[in-house]
């Protein structure tokens, strides 16, 4: 936990208690604040008290008397309309914050000089802070990896010199930080999101340029005209701005080209043959990774030894096991068709198990990449409307289960002969069958590590190396 020092002997507030609520509230406890919790979940408030947490209406305080509210992300700051506690900050005049916020107080007071890399864009941020944390790990440095990507920011270990923390932040986070001030910043890429609530996607980008910004340096991916206009700004303020790209040569950046990462005419890294980080989309989530590690101190050759060993993020795009020439890829994280086009994009014959609780739109947008797939398994709610969408254009079967849908799957790919993959992208929600698609994830490595002849590339019971 990071004690939060910063609002010791001070009354907060604080609003949204799930998981990251939770830790927040207790980090400011353990730092000596008074903090009064409130949630619109009666359910969530009895949890707070029960860890002994004040919990009290916050229609009822006097809010004349905080020196901050503390908002969870996940509850409306401007769109679709704040949220009623929001309102009353404002009334109050009351500054509102965010748990990112708490931790870059926290790390300014007590230990500014540990270096801090913070990650945004549309896609890919998971994965890049992934890889930054592992590259970071693999060169021996003390790494902390939370935020957006799932571990609550206060659970983190405290400010410590040599400490370096990587930082995955969503568009709700870095809207609730407003002195963000990450040693690299980096902006992937930006493509219409969340506009319910930021409501339009001019507010949208000025909040993703937020978090570059206020960086030492300022990473962007410029394969998009939102990102290139920003990085075009912050150049011309001051600031010092590497570009990344996915599909064009850069003078000054970091870009890709046949799979390989160059700085101008310098190699830095190839790709080719590292099985997790394929695709065009994993080409710019290196170069970013490559531009921050660089940036925090790390050699060259500390970052290839990284990339080299990068295992994947679980459930994306994740190479989980061989057998003769099959690979088995664990795409679950792919709960829309969107989300599903990187996996499909990257290999070129694919059996594809696919379906779930369909999200609107289905797998229209999929259509470019059928050429891809030998055959598609569907399963799920969404098998039915799947089939129509295919209809001549892949040979399908409605497998109904998971279990099923591998069992005819892998048949068909040993009877192909050749280098082909097994993939899990369902272009769905996981709901109808399981309780999220990390659950749906872990079914298909266990059905993978139940097969015979099959050489696991990671742990059946953590689905990871």
């Amino acid at each position: 936990m990071i004690p939060v020092s910063t609002f010791k002997g001070q009354k907060v507030a604080l609003f949204g208690l799930g998981g990251s609520g939770l830790a927040t509230a207790e980090a400011l406890k353990a730092g000596g604040a008074e903090v009064l919790v409130w949630d619109d979940n009666p359910d969530s408030v009895d949890k707070a008290r029960a860890r002994g947490l004040p919990a009290e209406d916050l229609r009822g305080i006097d809010w004349s008397l905080l020196a901050a509210f503390i908002l969870s992300p996940g509850v409306p700051l401007t769109h679709p309309k704040p949220h009623w506690t929001v309102d009353l900050a404002h009334a109050n005049g009351v500054e509102i914050i965010g748990d990112v916020e708490l931790f870059v107080r926290e790390r300014r007071a007590t230990e500014p000089d540990c270096p801090f890399i913070a990650i945004t864009g549309t896609n890919g941020k998971s994965t890049t802070t992934a890889l930054i944390a592992h590259i970071l790990t693999s060169a021996g440095r003390d790494t902390q990896l939370g935020g957006n990507i799932g571990t609550a920011m206060l659970t983190l270990e405290p400010p410590a010199k040599g400490r370096h923390y990587v930082v995955e932040c969503s568009s709700y986070q870095i809207d609730l930080a407003p002195t963000l001030d990450a040693t690299a910043g980096i902006l992937l890429n930006l493509t219409p999101d969340h506009l319910d609530r930021h409501g339009t996607m001019q507010h949208y980008a000025e909040i993703k340029e937020r978090l570059v910004a206020g960086a030492q340096t300022a990473i962007v991916g410029v394969d998009d005209s939102y990102c290139e206009r920003i990085a075009e700004r912050l150049e011309r303020a001051g600031n010092r701005v590497l570009r990344i790209s996915k599909r064009q040569k850069l003078a000054n950046g970091f870009y890709n080209k046949d799979h390989g990462i160059f700085r101008g005419e310098e190699l830095i890294a190839d790709l080719n043959g590292i099985q997790t980080l394929r695709g065009s989309h994993n080409a710019q989530n290196a170069a970013a990774a490559i531009a921050a590690c660089l940036a925090v101190g790390l050699t060259v050759d500390e970052v290839r030894a990284g990339l080299l060993s990068f295992g994947g993020l679980k459930h994306r795009m994740q190479p989980v096991g061989r057998r003769g020439k099959v690979v088995f890829v664990n795409d679950s994280k792919a709960t829309n068709a969107e989300a599903a086009a990187p996996a499909l994009s990257s290999y070129d014959r694919i059996y594809w198990i696919a379906g779930g609780l369909p999200k609107e739109g289905g797998i229209t947008a999929l259509a470019p990449l059928f050429s891809r797939i030998a055959k598609a398994y569907l399963i799920g709610e969404a098998a039915s409307a799947f089939a129509a969408t295919l209809g001549t254009a892949v040979p399908f079967e409605i497998s109904g289960t998971l279990d099923r849908a591998l069992a005819h799957a892998i048949a068909d790919a040993d009877a192909d002969g050749g280098q082909v993959a097994v993939m899990l992208s369902p272009a769905c929600a996981s709901f109808d069958q399981y309780k999220n698609f990390e659950v749906r994830g872990d079914a298909f490595v266990s059905l993978v590590a139940a097969l015979d002849g099959v050489t696991m590339l990671v742990e059946p019971t953590t689905g990871v190396k």
